[in-house]
């Protein structure tokens, strides 16, 4: 339960208005206190004037000028690749893989990329290696 707690500074004579919220402290078996000051009490008026503005949102302006920030960033892998692409080209392999799997020939390079390149890695890891690795046809 929160409470308005009431504290004077004996040097400077200024009441200070608190947010006491009691909580149990198990390791020493006794009611504490958790305080947030509020303001300061107005001699005058007795009332709580706040010590702090509290900031409030910011809100860009519309049609801010300057650098536009990147919203996606990517990191791609081309030079092991490329290479290969390029040996199956000069080879004949790529072709002759066009001829037997139309559908599916990219498929089976990535994976035989992969197979070549992650010799130690399970194929389960697959997915995530085609994300980042990119192929040029």
């Amino acid at each position: 339960m929160a409470a308005i707690v009431y504290q004077t500074n004996k040097k400077t004579g200024i009441t200070y208005a608190y947010e006491s919220v009691s909580h149990w402290d198990k390791q020493k078996q006794q009611s504490r206190a958790k305080r947030k000051c509020i303001g300061r009490v107005d001699p005058q008026t007795h009332k709580i004037v706040p010590t702090r503005k509290r900031k409030a949102p910011t809100v860009e302006p519309k049609g801010k000028r300057g650098p536009v920030p990147s919203i996606k960033t990517t990191r791609s892998f081309f030079g092991a690749t490329y290479l290969f692409d390029h040996i199956g080209k000069l080879m004949g392999v790529t072709d002759d893989l066009k001829t037997c799997f139309p559908h599916s020939y990219k498929h089976l390079l990535s994976i035989a990329y992969y197979l070549i390149l992650e010799d130690r890695n399970p194929l389960s890891r697959f997915p995530h290696w085609a994300t980042l690795h990119h192929h040029r046809w």
